[in-house]
């Protein structure tokens, strides 16, 4: 059925009826009632994805949301973040007075009309990224702030990459209130690459859709002239009207437009015959010429004049571009809005209604009024303050002025850098880089300054693209060349996790070595920490010639740079003298960069001091990189500093609440790839422990994907060591090893025996258990060798472990001796501080004696299980219990019983906990070592007593009757 919109609604539609997109209007509107939501809008010009928005937002506003609007335009001046910025200034009537997250005080400074109502601005952190990770935490919080709300942002298509990246980094981490509604063509976006860049993946818990717009329907288009013309509207004009149209909404609009306005001078049926005898091109450029060939001298020379300007202008520019006085110019502009062909925007602002429609009109303008008319542009725009570069540049380059472009571009250039807007800064750039015959110089600062901002930006797929096109191009001179290498090398390595970037990286220093030596050790010092592909072994060699490269240097920034990367490979290797190393460094500097460095190293070496087991420095360090971090605005450091002492809150045996700090964390950093990696292999841990074996595969799996993309081996080798822990549990020791065995190689290879990964043992464990003995008295030889003079009790902790394994099959003492060694890992893990491997080696030690030495047995087996059931690792305990009752140590109930009545028995108790963690039968089967037909018997017992559901046995367990 089609509607007309209300007086408020016009804009978005011209006041036609609203048809053929009462589908989609529903699926937008499911999508943003249920919020957090991000809808993609998708069509070509014409096709009306405005006007479906408005109708949305107009439903949306009416239910009480606030909906704030953002418009991208093709010549923007530089400002930066301009649409989503022009947004958010509608909201003040929505801003609580109380309430607002401090980090909105970031806004402040771009909403200086709001600023009175915001946080007071947090001290501006140095380095593009943590500005922009603070900006993005302003808005969430002051988006946060308005509850249920709408944010539409316009021709997204036209976003400078500033912008697009800001919407892409909150698109993956919604307010929890906040519809993100966006419209864009397809067509004019980068190649490959999707309206918020190839990065974007909608999250999990977000809802949303992507609606693609097709053209109207014969009946649509009926039903669209009937609205507008009554009966009037006869089938054959509907017709004709679809055919000239093609469905495409804007120019059957533009046609109705007419026929209303013939309509009042003559029969329509005339009209009608005069649109079928049109000859080609048919469509809107028809309709448009048409209604300007109508208008007065005075109108005309106000559209010729916006047709010029192409963006929206205010009337007295306007007047004075068409050359007119002021109430010719009034009267002139008056009729070109009541013929439709120009409309009212914000601010008194005035612009075609489409940008199609503008195209027309400017082609339609006479070659040589055309060029007096952007002359006459550049004199009025150059009286401005500001003068409005870009549109400058324009106007240059369309009188065929390609050396003063040249200059005012790279002006403008200047100008939205100056300003912060990279995004509008990045465009010009490109347009700069595209042209012929550019001057060598030239080419290099354009280059240079693309490069720096590609860099920094957050869809790293398409920023590679970028920097790929830029050395592609052979005229670069060599240490330019290097420059935008270094650059492609570090976003493939660091945002993109693809290792093909240290080739890049290793190109680029011959490439800067002559001309930029500072450079070139940036490249070094990254080369010298990938320890991959047989990487490790020359990391030390990089080093040595990066501290040549800069020794004679004054730039403390680069010195400090690969002063924090020797003590990071120091740490790797447990070397004991890093610990002296790193207190000497400063916690104070005037240079960030500095600061930066000094909290790099805190960071590198806490993280790796958990990997050596020296966890209680390790909280020193961290603790320290994340205050040190958060006060210098590193985010991404205070980050990683951040999991990592979650981590070490694990290992800990803090185990209570971990998976909601875990989550909470990543929400509030969704941009970090390392929080992924470390959240799988946590949860992994934790799903093993409990019994859900199933998610545990999945966490390991993922874990294993993410770390084989790395530089670095430990995520590589520690969901190695899951993964073949799992098959181990599982009874699958060849599984085990085809897992283990690689790891292994890549263990060696990188020399990573230092870091406690907890491979060493399982391979070990695996190794035995398919008859390849020789391969495990090996590696437990290798690893005795590489540890005899390194800093690394976790690592020795492991061994003693393995050393225990293995003696269970060598030699007529083994168990004793296998004890002994299990021991001693107990002990230096309750040391180090790690309650669960602490039980695990206790319980592995009372295995081993269970034969010879009963009592001392179960002692070591009931220390394991008391640290099982504090840990709440149900699965370990019921293991634990069940080796109990191998050895006849167990004490269960006389036999005879007849029953536990409506208690649970012991059994049940076992099946009740891992149901509470989330184990699915099989996982339950498997932990407990009994059928999965038993598990079912237990399961239907549990529920049954505890009048409960699966879902909620967890709560039953924990309620005060249980």
């Amino acid at each position: 059925m089609a509607r007309v919109l209300d007086q408020s609604a016009a804009a978005g539609g011209g006041g036609f009826a609203f048809v053929g997109r009462q589908r989609e209007l529903s699926l937008l509107l499911a999508a943003a009632r249920t919020p957090p939501a991000a809808v993609l809008i998708e069509g070509e010009a014409g096709i009306g994805k405005s006007r479906l928005a408005h109708e949305a937002v107009a439903v949306l506003a009416a239910e009480g949301r606030p909906v704030l609007t953002g418009f991208c335009h093709p010549l923007r001046e530089p400002f930066p973040y301009g649409p989503l910025v022009d947004a958010l200034r509608g909201a003040g009537r929505w801003l609580p007075a109380g309430g607002v997250a401090p980090t909105a005080g970031a806004l402040a400074p771009l909403l200086p009309d709001l600023a009175h109502r915001l946080p007071p601005p947090p001290p501006l952190p140095e380095g593009a990224q943590a500005r922009r990770h603070q900006l993005v935490q302003g808005v969430h919080s002051f988006l946060t702030a308005l509850g249920p709300a709408v944010l539409l942002v316009e021709d997204l298509h036209w976003a400078d990459e500033a912008t697009r990246e800001l919407l892409l980094l909150l698109a993956r981490d919604l307010p929890a209130e906040l519809s993100l509604v966006l419209t864009y063509r397809a067509e004019d976006l980068p190649p490959d690459t999707g309206a918020l860049g190839a990065a974007y993946r909608r999250p999990p818990g977000t809802n949303g859709t992507v609606i693609r717009l097709t053209r109207l329907s014969r009946h649509d288009v009926q039903e669209l002239a009937v609205a507008a013309l009554g009966a009037q509207a006869t089938a054959e004009l509907g017709g004709a009207l679809y055919e000239r149209s093609e469905g495409l909404p804007l120019v059957a609009e533009e046609d109705l437009l007419t026929l209303r306005e013939h309509g009042r001078h003559q029969p329509l049926g005339d009209v009608r015959a005069e649109l079928e005898r049109a000859g080609v091109p048919r469509g809107l450029r028809e309709a448009v010429i048409e209604r300007l060939a109508a208008l007065s001298p005075p109108a005309t020379a106000i559209v010729d004049a916006a047709a010029v300007l192409a963006v929206p202008a205010q009337e007295p520019l306007l007047t004075r571009l068409a050359g007119l006085d002021p109430d010719e110019g009034a009267r002139g502009l008056v009729e070109a809005v009541r013929a439709a062909v120009l409309g009212e925007a914000d601010g008194g602002r005035y612009l075609f209604r489409h940008v199609l429609a503008q195209q027309v009109a400017y082609r339609h303008v006479p070659g040589p009024h055309r060029t007096r008319l952007h002359q006459r542009a550049i004199e009025e725009l150059e009286g401005q303050n500001p003068a409005p570069l870009v549109q400058i540049a324009h106007h240059t380059l369309a009188l065929g002025d390609r050396e003063g472009w040249f200059r005012r571009a790279e002006r403008a250039v200047d100008q939205a850098i100056a300003l912060g807007d990279a995004g509008t800064a990045a465009g010009l750039l490109h347009r700069i880089l595209e042209q012929p015959h550019l001057d060598g110089d030239l080419r290099s600062r354009a280059a240079l300054a693309l490069g720096r901002i590609a860099v920094n930006g957050a869809d790293h797929t398409r920023n590679a693209t970028v920097l790929r096109r830029i050395l592609a191009d052979p005229q670069l001179p060599t240490a330019t060349r290097g420059e935008i290498r270094l650059a492609l090398g570090l976003l493939m390595v660091n945002h993109a996790g693809d290792r093909a970037g240290y080739r890049e990286l290793e190109a680029c220093v011959e490439e800067l070595a002559a001309e930029k030596p500072e450079r070139a050790a940036r490249a070094m010092v990254a080369m010298a920490m990938n320890e991959r592909d047989g990487a490790g072994a020359r990391g030390r060699a990089w080093l040595d010639r990066a501290e040549r490269s800069v020794a004679d240097s004054g730039n403390e920034a680069i010195r400090a740079t690969v002063r924090a990367t020797g003590l990071s490979l120091l740490a790797r290797d447990g070397d004991p003298d890093v610990w002296a190393q790193l207190d000497r460094l400063p916690r104070e500097a005037a240079d960030v960069e500095v600061l930066r460095q000094t909290t790099r190293a805190l960071y590198n070496v806490g993280e790796i001091a958990v990997e050596l087991g020296h966890d209680r420095r390790a909280a020193r360090l961290l603790a320290e990189s994340r205050d040190l971090a958060h006060r210098a605005w590193i985010p991404h450091l205070e980050c990683y500093s951040r999991i990592a002492l979650l981590r070490l809150d694990a290992l800990a045996g803090h185990w209570d609440g971990l998976a909601d700090r875990v989550a909470e964390l990543g929400a509030e950093f969704p941009e970090i790839a390392m929080f992924d990696e470390e959240q799988a292999l946590m949860l992994g841990t934790l799903a093993i422990a409990r019994g859900q074996r199933t998610r545990a595969l999945e966490q390991f799996t993922a874990a294993a994907a993410s770390g084989e993309r790395s530089s670095q081996v430990t995520v590589a080798l520690r969901a190695a060591t899951g993964l073949a822990e799992l098959r181990l549990l599982q009874r699958a020791p060849r599984d085990a090893w085809a897992v283990a065995s690689p790891a292994v190689a890549v263990l060696r290879e990188a020399a990573a025996w230092a870091r406690a990964t907890g491979l060493v043992p399982v391979a070990v464990e695996a190794a035995l258990g398919c008859d390849e003995g020789r391969a495990a008295r090996q590696l437990v030889a290798d690893a005795e060798r590489e540890l005899a003079h390194r800093d690394a009790p976790g690592a020795r902790a492991e061994l003693a472990c393995a050393q225990g394994i293995l003696a269970l099959v060598s030699g007529s003492a083994r168990p004793a001796r296998a004890a002994e060694h299990f021991e001693r890992g107990r002990q230096s893990w309750e040391e180090i501080g790690r309650p669960y491997d602490a039980a695990r080696a206790a319980e592995r030690g009372g295995r081993a004696l269970g034969g010879d030495r009963p009592e001392d047995a179960a002692e070591r087996l009931g220390q394991a299980l008391d640290a099982y059931h504090a840990l709440r690792a149900t699965a370990d305990a019921a293991r634990c219990q069940q080796a109990l009752r191998d050895l006849g140590l167990d004490r269960p109930g006389a036999r005879g019983r007849r029953g536990y009545g409506g208690e649970l028995s012991p059994r049940e108790r076992q099946v009740a906990e891992l149901l509470a963690t989330g184990a699915t039968n099989q996982d339950i089967a498997e932990a407990l070592f009994v059928s999965p037909r038993t598990v079912e018997q237990h399961v239907a017992s549990v529920l049954k007593k505890l009048g409960t559901t699966r879902r909620a046995v967890a709560s039953a367990l924990t309620s005060p009757d249980d």
